[in-house]
Parts: C-alpha cells; structure tokens; sequence
C-alpha cells in the first residue's frame, strides 16, 4: 500500500492520521508487513523510482494536519486550498504547485523557534543534505531545470561557483533542509508507531538513481560519464513481457570499478540510509547486481543494448562485512539466467514469486510461480505493482488463460474471485506473502498503481475513506487464522 494511496483531504496520503489507522487496521487484521513504494521525491513523470535524490524524503508525504497540531501551520493555510478534483487520484501537478508554499509557512516557524533539534539532524545527515539542499534550491533557481543545463559552474561544481551559490541561496538551502527535518520526524514517529503495534515497514530501494539527482550531481564520480558528465550509456531492460521494445530507463550507470576500489562505500551509505527508514528493504532490479543492459545515450529503444558484468557475490560479501546481517528482499523479476540465480542463491536471500505469471503465458513464468513450487525462503505476491489488480488481469489476460487460473484456483465470483489468489499464496510455503490493498478492497484495473513504460496515469490510486474498517480486518484475520499466517 503506497503511503501516497491513503486517504486525505488535501490531495495526497501523508504520514498523519491516516497512516497510523491504517497500521492499526494491520495490526487488527493480523498481518505483520507494511510494504511500501519508495518514499523519496519524486521528479518527472511522478514515479518512486525516478527521483532527486535517494537518501532524501517525499515532501509531498508530510502531513499538514499534524504541523498544525505542533502550530506550525494555521488551518486557513491549507484547509480552503483546492488540492484536486478527484479524492480517489492524486493531481501531481496541483501538489507541485501549491503544496510547497504552505510548507514554506511551516518551515519559516520550525526555524524561528528552538533550532536545538533541527541543527542536530542537519549536522548527523549533512553527508548528503548539504548538497542535497542546495541542489533544490538551484533547481528553483533555474526554473526546475535539470542540472546538466545549469552554467558550466555549478554543473560541473566549481568550488568558487558552491560557494558563492551557498550564500546567495542560503534562504532556500535552509527551507529545503527544513523539509527534509520535518520529514523524518514525522516518519520516525509512525515507524515508532508501527513497530509498537507489531508491524515491520518493508521499504523499496531503487537499484539506479536518476540522472537529474542529487546524487548524480554531487557523486558524479560514482557514475560512468564522460568529461562533460554526461552519460555514454543509459540504463534499460531488453525486450520483456511488459515490452516489446524494451524499456529505456534513462539512468546513468554506475562506476563499478572505481566503486569497487572504494569498497562500495557510496552504495552501503545508501543502503545504511535505507535501515533507518525501513526494517526490510526490497532491491529493484537485483540481477544488475550479475549483468546489466547497456543502452547507448540518445537511444529511443532497447534494441542497440548490450549486456555489462556487475559486481556479483563480493558486493554482498562486502556488504555483509561492512553492515552486518540485513533483511533484504531480492527483486529477482524479468530476464534471469543460471548466474543470477547462483547470485541469489549465494546471498541467501529470498526471492519473488508472482502468482499472475504462473498462469499469463505472456509472461512465460509457468509452474515456477506456482504455489506448490515455492520454496519458503521467498516472498509470494498475487502481483506487484507492475502488475494488474487480481481483478483487472481476470479482465485483460488472453482467454485461455484467465480459464486455467479460474480453474486450478477454484475461483468462486460469489466469495470474489481475487480472493481465490490470494488464498493461494496465504496457503503456500513461502515465509512472506504480500497482497495489495485493491485485491482486498476487490478493485479492478482503475485502480492500478503502475503500467510500466507509460507516462501520465501512474502512481495516482487513492483508497476511499473508511476504506480500513472493521468487517474487511476480521474477514483478513479468518483467513490468516485458516492459513496459520498470524504473527
């Protein structure tokens, strides 16, 4: 369930009232696993995993209705905004357009009062804050454009051209410094609240990061570019199931050697960065930790790509060194080979299995996605949010099919057919099974999170109010109880 889903007022989920009901609806209904969409910020095009940075938190995701309550917001600040049309969509455009002068109001308050706090979170993150903050606040200066367009001193980061950017935009460095403070309070008081009641947060770590970053502009060294710092070649998968001209991604690739000679230091910074938020993080896309696709820069398809040998077992040896045993779920979709499947075998982490693929011969998963096969030591998913609704694949999926997944699910309209999938992971081995929230409210394929490779109508599915109640908890529960899946 992507904190952006839940239920608000003002135009988005937050991590305010509604996501402290909805942990207690977890808690009520029994299950112990909160997953999660990645809580970065978001740049064009909306998406989780294109974002400004990848240790910083989504502004968008900071409830309004609790800064009141501390008084850093007065209610006419925000309550009479119009935040969009829609409460069951969420309008991006109307969020980047209005969402941030109200959290100017705050921060202006947060930063006239004791600054004990706050100065003590910028000093313990300035590692990636500092450049994060004043890479925002030159994006604002620039009209939003990405940094690669910016004056040759600040692109290519002239230390005379820094330090005359700090001071003329000390202002906006500190509003962006605020944001990011009033984030992480807020999230650690309903990660705090979660794990009171029983339930673990399970993050999502994008394995790139995007090239208009602060990540990419600040660590540019960690990237494969060329003296301009601009990418030669961009990340992409081949052709796939979800495409047939397979997916340009766009993102820089990373510098493994020079990462390698460093011990991977950049990467276990960010997965550290991960553990504060989360207490299991999935990572997207693992095989590029085996081989990844090389597209030429400029390329509009997949086709001129070629496969690149990545880091395999030493990266997780040495993160292991460097971070101890973590909770990490391999991402282990799309194109596999022996090698990725050694390399996860090797790490011993559990993989995925999405019980959609077991029966669309679209995506040739066939009986290995079947429950029967899992092994324990994976995650079980009727799908992911790549993925259709359990509803909506009934409807778009070819014939044939949609006929042998009614059949071997025993599927039953009146009990509702989603749930017949869903009943099928609760009763496999697997350790984890994880179901979306629109398979358990019944919703079809309006209520999508994601169809990959397109632009304009992602990430935008809101849950209705009430949509957390009592009947659906116990109704959850029993078959939790029936399935011997209570915590």
């Amino acid at each position: 369930m992507p904190v952006t889903s839940l239920p608000s007022p003002w135009g988005v989920g937050t991590l305010g009232a509604a996501a402290r009901h909805f942990v207690d609806f977890l808690a009520q209904s029994g299950m112990a696993v909160w997953q999660v969409l990645p809580v970065v910020p978001t740049s064009f095009g909306d998406s989780p995993y294109q974002s400004f940075s990848t240790f910083a938190g989504n502004p968008y995701l900071i409830d309004l209705d609790d800064l009141a309550a501390e008084g850093l917001l007065e209610l006419d600040e925000y309550v009479n905004v119009r935040w969009g049309d829609d409460s069951e969509r969420v309008d991006y455009g109307v969020l980047y357009r209005k969402r941030f002068a109200v959290l100017r109001r705050a921060v202006a308050r947060l930063l006239a009062g004791d600054r004990t706090d706050f100065e003590s979170f910028c000093a313990r993150e300035s590692a990636w804050l500092d450049d994060y903050a004043l890479f925002m606040a030159l994006k604002d200066a620039h009209g939003g454009a990405p940094w690669d367009m910016w004056e040759d001193g600040l692109r290519l980061r002239a230390p005379d051209a820094l330090a005359e950017a700090r001071a003329a935009y000390a202002e906006d460095v500190s509003f962006w410094k605020g944001v990011q403070y009033l984030f992480f309070r807020q999230w650690d008081r309903l990660h705090e609240y979660a794990c009171a009641a029983g339930v673990q947060i399970m993050g999502d770590l994008p394995f790139y990061v995007s090239g208009d970053s602060a990540d990419v502009w600040s660590r540019s060294d960690q990237f494969e570019l060329d003296e301009q710092l601009r990418p030669c070649e961009i990340a992409g998968v081949p052709p796939d199931a979800f495409s047939a001209i397979g997916q340009v991604w766009g993102n820089p690739l990373f510098n493994w050697e020079r990462m390698r000679a460093e011990g991977y230091r950049w990467w276990f910074e960010r997965v550290r960065a991960q553990f504060k938020l989360y207490d299991i993080v999935r990572i997207d896309h693992f095989r590029g930790f085996d081989s990844y696709f090389a597209i030429p820069a400029g390329s509009d398809t997949a086709a001129g790509g070629r496969w690149r040998t990545g880091p395999v077992i030493e990266f997780f040896r040495t993160l292991n060194d460097a971070l101890g045993p973590c909770s990490i779920v391999a991402e282990d979709l799309g194109y596999l080979t022996d090698s990725v499947r050694k390399l996860l075998a090797d790490t011993g982490y559990p993989g995925m299995k999405i019980l959609e693929f077991a029966f669309d011969s679209r995506d040739g998963g066939g009986a290995a996605y079947l429950p029967f096969s899992y092994p324990t030591n994976c995650v079980a998913y009727v799908g992911t949010h790549d993925n259709d609704t359990a509803l909506g694949w009934l409807e778009t999926a070819l014939p044939n099919d949609v006929a042998t997944a009614r059949e071997y699910l025993h599927l039953d309209p009146a009990e509702g057919e989603g749930w017949g999938f869903m009943r099928a992971i609760w009763a496999s081995p697997a350790n984890l099974a994880i179901v979306q929230m629109q398979d358990l409210l019944d919703l079809g394929s309006e209520a999508r999170i994601n169809v990959p490779s397109t632009l304009g109508n992602n990430w935008c599915w809101r849950a209705k109010p009430g949509f957390d109640n009592d009947e659906l908890a116990q109704r959850i529960h029993r078959q939790l109880e029936l399935y011997y899946r209570l915590p």
